[in-house]
């Protein structure tokens, strides 16, 4: 099956995987792999109209990667993940959100 899109991991996101312990790491990028193939709202959800979270959870904890979608180019689209956390209310933190969408507005900013 083919990936609806591609993603861009940030640094942050990038440094916060290696720091996992490596089964929660592997698990984390098979379901955004597997969120890639079927756009499953359970794996990928739409929190505002600019953010997104890839959605795992793993014995209990709940972890979410933040993302935005960059459709500037016609050819490729593209998903940018700006930075995660392990969620420890049900809710999403509004301050969370919040800096999901000043990184994207840098990202945009700075391209």
């Amino acid at each position: 099956m083919l990936a609806h899109f591609k993603i861009l991991l940030s640094d942050e996101v990038d440094k916060f995987l290696k720091e996992l312990d490596e089964k929660i790491r592997e698990k984390i990028i098979y379901n955004i792999d597997k969120a890639r193939q079927t756009l499953n709202p359970k794996l990928f959800k739409k929190l505002t109209l600019e953010i997104w979270e890839f959605r795992t959870q793993y014995q209990s904890k709940q972890y979410r990667l933040f993302a935005f979608w960059d459709k500037t180019d016609n050819k490729n689209t593209l998903v940018v993940t700006t930075h995660a956390f392990i969620k420890k209310t049900q809710k999403t933190p509004k301050s969370e959100i919040e800096k999901a969408m000043a990184i994207r507005e840098m990202y945009y900013k700075n391209r």
